[in-house]
């Protein structure tokens, strides 16, 4: 684990990358747990639950790809 140095310590290689690194995987947690209601999946099984966690992002590729096809100005939107 990778943690911002204290004052009285002198800093660690690679901690000015910390924040952005730690904004990146806050941005992916929140888009998982938001967006795809991964938190309120519904699953009973292990199988239900990764039928359910996998469903929206193969919805959203599927969408994008088809956006891609058809030349849509907007391709990130699933009725675009």
């Amino acid at each position: 684990m990778l943690r911002p140095s204290f004052k009285r310590e002198k800093k660690r290689p690679g901690e000015r990358l910390l924040k952005s690194v730690r904004q990146l995987i806050e941005s992916v947690n929140n888009t998982l747990k938001g967006q795809w209601d991964l938190e309120q999946h519904g699953g009973l099984t292990h199988e239900g639950v990764a039928v359910r966690a996998a469903r929206c992002p193969l919805a959203m590729t599927a969408a994008i790809w088809h956006n891609h096809k058809t030349h849509s100005p907007l391709t990130r939107f699933l009725i675009a």
